[in-house]
């Protein structure tokens, strides 16, 4: 989808500590009235949503938005007996909000700019090298399992190693803050380095912690 075809309005969701980057899918699980109102409306026009991160100012029901989030397409949908939707978003590019729309609908809807992210349209993949993301795996996974969380590293290797940055980015446990660094470095390259950085504060406190008594 070329740029000048994504659509200057969007619906957006707002979802805390969820990013989606380009040529990613990630599954929904939906059941908030005005998001299902949303995929409603998205389905019957051009299936494209925002997801974006709020922040933890402004009001409670209505809070502020980062003004950088990703536009995703709906590529599977399926209805469940108990009126949930179960939705595939496949990520397109990202976009920098402009202004909020005003409207009647239950969901949120943004005017947006895609011009700072053009190469997310672009589908050459840039040159990284396996031997980059080793201390990156190591880490990972050392903070993985000291959190609990399972990922299946066997899976990641069969991805292109721009897209295992970008599964990394966002399924690792990290802040709100740290994930909306990750999403809006320029490219991949700059990403794989903040995920590098942001890695390795969470293995020195972990250090600090076990070591100072």
């Amino acid at each position: 989808m070329e740029e000048k075809k994504l659509p200057e309005i969007i619906p957006v969701f707002p979802l805390s500590n969820f990013i989606i980057f380009p040529n990613t899918n990630v599954p929904l699980n939906i059941f908030e009235p005005r998001y299902i109102q949303m995929v409603d409306d998205a389905m019957r026009n051009n299936k494209i949503i925002g997801m974006v991160q709020p922040k933890k100012s402004g009001n409670p029901d209505k809070p502020d938005l980062f003004e950088v989030g990703c536009t995703g397409k709906i590529t599977s949908y399926n209805e469940t007996d108990d009126g949930r939707y179960l939705i595939v978003l496949n990520g397109i590019s990202r976009f920098r909000i402009l202004n909020e729309v005003i409207d009647k609908k239950l969901y949120r809807s943004v005017k947006v700019d895609y011009q700072e992210f053009q190469n997310d349209l672009n589908l050459n993949k840039e040159d990284i090298k396996f031997s980059d993301l080793e201390l990156i795996f190591v880490n990972l996974k050392k903070l993985f399992q000291r959190q609990g969380y399972s990922i299946n590293w066997k899976d990641l290797e069969k991805q292109s190693l721009d897209q295992t940055i970008n599964t990394l980015s966002m399924a690792s446990p990290f802040s709100l803050e740290e994930k909306q660094i990750l999403l809006e470095s320029n490219d991949i390259n700059s990403r794989r380095k903040k995920l590098e950085e942001i890695l390795k504060t969470y293995i020195l406190d972990n250090f600090s912690n076990t070591t100072v008594q």
